[in-house]
């Protein structure tokens, strides 16, 4: 069965892509949108050397960064047009190193308030083992630019 794309979930991708365009640190880590609907991103980064610490690992800094940008993608696609977000909190939990191969970000809204929005992010390795699970919490206002 081929799925229709609805005109909202058009006008989001277009929007998150025009975003994803205009920010520096996307393109400098290499991140790559793979899905988006409403209230879910999944986010792919292929592992560089860059990526990586003096182990051969992937820093934890650069999977915290995948995890903020993917949930916030999944943050920015329940919002109405105008709010922007702010990562108020972030706390992930790293369980496996990641070495080689593509590595994968599934970001979930899981509530939306009035001026925040809380969300998870599962980051996995190339085999599908679950390597960080991150939370975070982004405030959110309307007309302002925040940041």
């Amino acid at each position: 069965m081929i799925r229709q794309e609805t005109d909202d979930a058009r006008k989001i991708r277009e929007a998150v892509h025009a975003r994803m365009k205009r920010s520096g640190a996307t393109r400098l880590m290499g991140f790559s949108l793979e899905a988006l609907e409403r209230g879910r991103a999944v986010m792919r980064m292929d592992v560089r050397e860059r990526h990586k610490q003096v182990h051969g690992v992937v820093h934890g800094g650069v999977l915290a960064t995948l995890a903020d940008t993917t949930a916030a993608l999944a943050a920015y696609s329940v919002l109405p047009r105008g709010q922007e977000l702010a990562t108020i909190e972030l706390k992930i939990n790293y369980m496996l190193p990641i070495s080689e191969g593509p590595a994968r970000a599934e970001g979930k809204v899981l509530r939306v308030g009035r001026n925040f929005v809380v969300t998870e992010c599962e980051i996995r390795t190339h085999k599908g083992d679950l390597a960080a699970k991150a939370l975070l919490t982004f405030g959110a206002a309307s007309g302002k630019r925040l940041g």
